[in-house]
């Protein structure tokens, strides 16, 4: 994944009611039910179902950290799916996203402004409209430079931009992107 996709990933997270099952036998139980069958999730975790098996009954309890990764990975994803669209729709409709981020902004505009790119950290709401675009392109598995795209146009428009009132014909490179975190 790359810094959008894992930044909404997180924000998705924030947004559950109840915590997701802690041991492994609780989180294989859980995404056997989800996947409905053993054979299902063993070749989605890339083990045999026999393994499934033995952690679903309890006769394994400590799986190795790499498994330990990719299951608590799969329970996440499949965790209170309409708690985290319910999230997604109200931010996509009435609240929109926050986006705080580090990175290199660069600029092609009209002669004598200054157009060097550097390093700057910024802290912006953007409208619904943008937050529905963000969710469409990432459910749809948008490639992380799509998914940054949206989100430097969303801040073209509403931070450089100020939605119009200055710098016409501004357009922003979105680049060397330290951090980034978006909440909704």
């Amino acid at each position: 994944m790359g810094f959008v996709a894992d930044s909404l990933t997180r924000a998705d997270a924030a947004h559950v009611t109840r915590p997701m099952p802690k041991s492994a036998a609780a989180q294989m139980r859980y995404l056997v039910k989800q996947v409905k069958g053993t054979r299902a999730a063993a070749e989605l975790l890339g083990v045999t179902q026999r393994t499934v098996e033995r952690y679903v009954t309890g006769q394994l309890k400590h799986p190795r950290p790499a498994l330990a990764e990719r299951l608590a990975a799969e329970v996440r994803a499949r965790w209170q799916p309409r708690v985290r669209d319910r999230a997604r729709r109200q931010a996509a409709t009435t609240g929109g996203i926050y986006v705080d981020t580090r990175a290199r902004f660069g600029f092609t505009a009209a002669p004598g402004s200054t157009d060097d790119p550097r390093l700057r950290p910024i802290t912006q709401g953007l409208p619904p409209a943008y937050a529905g675009r963000l969710f469409d392109a990432h459910a749809a598995g948008a490639t992380e430079q799509q998914l940054q795209e949206i989100v430097a146009e969303g801040l073209q428009e509403i931070y450089f931009r100020d939605r119009g009132r200055r710098a016409d014909g501004l357009m922003v490179e979105f680049t060397d992107i330290d951090y980034i975190d978006v909440d909704y």
